[in-house]
């Protein structure tokens, strides 16, 4: 590949007329605004963006043939903003070990219209890590997910490792400021259906990187139905991400739609069709508002808000170890979503016999996780649509609900302060719910 003469240089725009050598063009106009001319660009190494407020744009597409590396990196700058260009892999290479677009300790970066294909990996396709004040909108992420094994050894929790389809759209870890609006992720290659499982046998307990010591979260068997790992969007770090906005986005086929492990965020606007868990809010989520989502065609459950093993009450230094403040999942609210066709998923064979309620309000996955407190829960729907009828062999047929219960609260230890109102909630098989629900 060669890098061609700038043939125009406006108000520090660089257009270029031909194929040129992207890596190098960056490098060349740090800084700058340069529109990249429609066409196909080969690269077998990382785009680095490391200059404050370079923009890359245009309708290319930028086709990576190395699986181990990133297509476009962003580390250590304010202001980047990348739009409109179609980010993919090497036919035969588009299962991989890295992300479509990676960004670490940036300021105000920008991603918006990006078209990011078979980018299939564990790694989040669009994967930031301490990126403020950051917004990722409009992009379409199609076909992100892969055949892999999922290696907990190395966790005294977990220890053990086993075979999974995985893959997360969106990922960020330890962002404060951020929004995820009006994106696509989109799953149309993978599917968890029992021919897959069967195929490639996802579930069995396998060989990690460590000797393998179950730990209290291990299954019992040879055996995890947890194999369908990753989420279209999650955002975690419990404890430094926070002031988050996930908005407007369109989820097809994921395992988990939208996990938060955050604090001070609203979920709202978003329609997830298919996946075995809607909504997931837990690891000490504190204020965080859930509203007006459109969640069909769940297995195992709507949604599910718990304290999870990394909340804790505030803990004085002591023995070496810093002081640390609380990591509560409390303050929160469930308004006005709408759950339908539950259990009518694809992975329904997987999960039709766990007793979960569609929103299931749990404790914590340990003993010492602190009890979640004062949730409202109010305008929401959980839709039977089984009692609609369906067709079975060409014929409407009427069916039970594919659920246990509406909503499923712990028992032991029971989350306090939960507050219900002017929900429509059409009984499960064993009810409305596993105990009465007070305002």
């Amino acid at each position: 590949m060669r890098c061609l003469t700038i043939l125009l240089m406006v108000c520090g725009i660089a257009v270029y007329g031909e194929e040129p050598d992207i890596r190098s063009l960056i490098e060349a106009n740090a800084g700058k605004t340069v529109a990249l001319p429609d066409g196909v660009y080969w690269i077998n190494e990382p785009i680095f963006m490391t200059a404050d407020n370079t923009v890359l744009h245009g309708h290319a597409t930028i086709v990576q043939t190395n699986p181990d590396a990133d297509i476009i990196r962003v580390e250590n700058a304010k202001g980047v903003r990348i739009e409109g260009l179609t980010l993919t892999r090497a036919e035969g290479r588009q299962d991989s070990t890295a992300s479509g677009v990676r960004a670490e300790n940036c300021t105000r970066l920008e991603l918006s219209g990006l078209h990011i294909h078979n980018n299939c990996s564990q790694q989040g396709t669009i994967y930031l890590i301490k990126c403020e004040s950051s917004v990722v909108r409009d992009c379409e992420i199609l076909n992100y997910k892969r055949i892999g094994v999922d290696d907990r050894t190395a966790s005294d929790l977990y220890g053990y490792a086993f075979r999974v389809i995985d893959g997360t759209g969106i990922q960020v870890n330890d962002t404060s400021g951020l929004q995820i609006v009006n994106n696509r992720v989109l799953e149309e290659m993978l599917y968890p259906t029992i021919e897959m499982k069967d195929l490639h046998k996802l579930g069995q307990l396998c060989e990690g990187k460590n000797p393998a010591k179950k730990g209290k979260l291990a299954p019992t068997g040879d055996y995890a139905n947890n194999w369908h790992q990753g989420s279209a969007i999650t955002v975690s770090s419990p404890e430094s991400t926070s002031h988050v906005l996930i908005s407007g986005n369109l989820i097809r086929n994921a395992a988990q739609g939208i996990d938060m492990h955050l604090d001070h965020a609203t979920c709202s606007n978003n329609i997830i069709d298919h996946a075995f868990i809607g909504l997931k809010c837990m690891h000490g989520a504190r204020n965080v508002i859930i509203a007006n989502n459109t969640v069909s065609h769940m297995d195992l459950w709507g949604l599910v808000m718990m304290p999870g093993t990394l909340a804790h009450p505030a803990e004085a230094a002591k023995e070496g170890t810093p002081a640390r403040e609380s990591n509560y999942t409390r303050g929160n609210i469930i308004a006005n979503n709408v759950f339908s066709d539950f259990g009518r998923g694809y992975e329904r064979y997987n999960w039709e016999q766990q007793k979960s309620g569609v929103i299931t309000l749990d404790s914590g996955q340990l003993p010492e996780n602190p009890v979640m407190t004062d949730v409202i829960i109010e305008g929401n729907i959980v839709y039977d649509s089984a009692a609609d009828g369906e067709l079975v062999d060409g014929k409407p047929q009427t069916t039970p609900p594919q659920y246990e219960w509406a909503v499923y609260i712990a028992t032991e230890p029971r989350p306090q302060g939960l507050v219900f109102r002017n929900n429509i909630f059409h009984p499960g098989k064993s009810g409305v719910s596993n105990m009465a629900l007070e305002d």
